[in-house]
């Protein structure tokens, strides 16, 4: 039979990425590189990742519990897969991009105590449901690109694996969604690991097989079964899961380790990816040769050639878990590419850099400030609480007095201050009064704005203007004494000092918002790429050509 006839509205495509057997094996940057190469066709895509937390966002979780937390332009505190979003498909979210539990029984139950349902029992089928569709196909429309055209597009990740409790609600939605917009615009990706233990070196589908079968169960069936593994997949291990999943075996489709996340859009074009979703969404895009990644591809290459190497020491309480600072390192990682060098992060706690450290484990003290004393840049990042502070300015009192490349991002350029006012000025007990409300000499002090007691969204979140001093005025006692700690930047009403700079060094910097968050594969943040500049010895000569890299 024919499909009806399309309204002079485009229908918008839907794809749904799910994930089974164990989360954190890389929904996001599947879901991330999916978007890319249907950009890459023309198209404009957007994002959505769906959270089964009952949090309303992000914002209050410790970076042990999902990593970091990624803000965008409009203040929204959000997973940070947004963050792999915004990167790979150069597009601006908002915070409604991420939903969550918390947020649509937020919403329900305000319609309720409104009186919206009439009267109704409020129910998780029909209400809840209708109201993550709803939210569903209202971001959609929603522009992401800088031209506000609507997007043609929608890639939903729904976080966590299939059967747990909490994305039930959300897998039930999906399962009504998929007949409400056709066949013909929903399709679902379902990515699964296929692990290969090491006593046999086999590779093993049945979990894949268990994931499937489940979700299958709760009515959705896979388009594409994404399966992640170390090696590429055998021949027979993919007719295996084509033969018991219900998929044709080019349905299947082998995302590896590779060396670089530059790869893995590569890796799905490859496989024919776009060509099946021109079939199976009657996408409006032609055959296009391999040259429409051809970005990618130099950028993965070149990721691979790389042989200069530069160190980077990062100074901060979460670096057990890397994921605590994926924009950081992104951000590293762009600027490091962009000087042709192999960046090396080396994760020091700060807490291990103080003198109770030495006292009680010395050999974790003497290692740290191996690692720090070996880097050839400082990096402090943006955190919370007292512990592990005084570690931090120790190790930028180092950078400062070895003209060594130093970076403070938020608390580390306020600690940067702090370690000024106390060292050269002479003021011992200067500090944040975040940290010592009874300081003499608070540096620091908390915003008007800013609320202690009422912990989700209360802090100045989101894209602001920060406006430079071309020839800086004396501001304040710290600059009067001529002792070269500047406030280059600051806010638009001149009241917040968002930028600091030290002359007479190498290069040494705080800035109080997060670059990082801005950061992109061709277009570095600045203060991050002036970091990676000065480690790598190249930062005069980039400024005495013009701000231009040699020819490559």
């Amino acid at each position: 039979l024919p499909y009806p006839q399309v309204s002079s509205r485009a229908s918008m495509k839907y794809i749904l990425v799910t994930g089974g057997v164990i989360s954190g094996i890389g929904k996001g940057i599947i879901a991330s590189s999916v978007g890319t190469i249907l950009k890459s066709c023309g198209l404009h895509v957007t994002a959505i990742k769906i959270d089964p937390y009952i949090n309303i966002d992000a914002g209050t979780f410790s970076p042990y519990e999902h990593g970091e937390v990624f803000v965008l332009d409009d203040g929204g505190e959000v997973d940070l897969d947004l963050g792999n979003y915004e990167r790979f498909l150069d597009i601006r979210l908002t915070r409604d991009n991420n939903l969550t539990t918390g947020k649509i029984y937020q919403s329900v139950i305000n319609k309720e105590r409104r009186g919206d349902y009439l009267g109704k029992t409020v129910q998780v089928v029909p209400h809840i449901t209708d109201a993550i569709q709803e939210w569903v196909m209202r971001q959609a429309r929603i522009s992401v690109d800088d031209d506000g055209v609507e997007p043609q597009v929608c890639v939903i990740e729904l976080g966590g694996t299939v059967g747990d409790i909490e994305s039930m609600p959300f897998i039930e939605a999906f399962r009504q969604f998929q007949f409400k917009v056709k066949r013909e615009n929903f399709c679902n990706i379902h990515v699964s690991l296929i692990p290969q233990p090491n006593t046999t070196g086999e590779q093993k589908t049945k979990p894949t097989q268990n994931s499937v079968r489940e979700l299958r169960g709760l009515g959705l069936s896979p388009d594409l079964i994404m399966c992640r593994c170390s090696t590429p997949l055998e021949t027979a291990v993919k007719e295996k899961i084509s033969m018991f999943c219900h998929v044709e075996p080019t349905q299947v489709i082998c995302v590896q380790d590779v060396s670089s996340v530059y790869r893995v859009p590569l890796l799905l074009e490859d496989q024919g990816v776009v060509s099946y979703f021109c079939q199976r969404l009657n996408l409006p895009v032609g055959i296009r040769p391999r040259k429409m990644l051809a970005k990618w591809k130099e950028m993965a290459d070149r990721s691979d050639r790389l042989l200069e190497h530069v160190s980077i020491a990062l100074v901060g309480k979460y670096t057990k878990l890397a994921d605590s600072y994926t924009s950081v390192i992104k951000a590293l990682e762009h600027s490091a590419l962009a000087i042709n060098h192999k960046l090396e992060v080396k994760y020091i706690d700060s807490a291990d850099l103080e003198p109770t450290t030495l006292q009680d484990e010395p050999v974790k003290y003497h290692e740290a400030w191996q690692k720090l004393c070996s880097s050839q840049g400082v990096l402090v990042p943006g955190g919370f609480g007292v512990r592990g502070t005084e570690g931090k300015i120790l190790a930028i009192n180092w950078a400062r007095k070895q003209n060594k490349p130093f970076l403070g991002v938020c608390l580390g350029m306020q600690l940067a201050v702090c370690e000024f006012a106390r060292n050269v000025l002479g003021w011992e007990d200067a500090n944040s009064t975040e940290f010592n409300p009874e300081s003499e000499h608070p540096v620091v002090i908390d915003m008007p704005e800013h609320n202690p007691g009422q912990m989700g969204g209360t802090m100045r979140l989101g894209k602001r203007q920060t406006i430079f001093r071309s020839i800086p005025s004396v501001l304040t006692f710290l600059e009067s004494l001529n002792l070269c700690l500047q406030f280059v930047g600051q806010d638009v009403e001149g009241e917040r000092m968002e930028v600091i700079e030290l002359e007479d060094h190498c290069y040494f910097v705080g800035v109080q918002y997060h670059p990082e968050f801005t950061s992109r594969p061709i277009k570095p943040s600045p203060p991050y790429f002036g970091l990676l500049l000065a480690a790598a010895g190249k930062l005069q000569s980039y400024l005495n050509k013009g701000c231009r890299l040699s020819p490559r």
